[in-house]
């Protein structure tokens, strides 16, 4: 017998739980020019209880080929990367209108 979901009563492989922690997040993606007029990209609105950031700002640094880091429930990455990590976003799953482009 399947496991059973205790959220949304679903078996384990049909459960939309994620999906729909997904879809209630408003994700706010800014550019700040930090210190010594350095620019930097900044992720939030990602909920940490649910979604590893230190595993997404990997994945991110990846895909933008630059640095940075995840702390205080923000990501930072270093450079001017928000309609690539926009994109990265939403082939994620998150959805487009709840993602805000600074």
């Amino acid at each position: 017998m399947a496991n059973i979901c205790s959220v949304c009563g679903l078996p384990k492989d049909l459960c939309i739980c994620g999906e729909i922690e997904k879809e209630q997040q408003r994700i706010r993606i800014r550019f700040e020019t930090r210190k010594f007029g350095r620019p930097t990209t900044i992720v939030e609105g990602l909920d940490d209880k649910t979604t590893d950031l230190p595993s997404l700002a990997q994945k991110l640094k990846s895909f933008c080929a630059c640095g940075g880091t995840a702390k205080n429930g923000q990501i930072i990455l270093q450079g001017d990367h928000r309609e690539k990590v926009h994109r990265f976003l939403i082939k994620l799953g998150y959805p487009a209108e709840n993602i805000e482009v600074q």
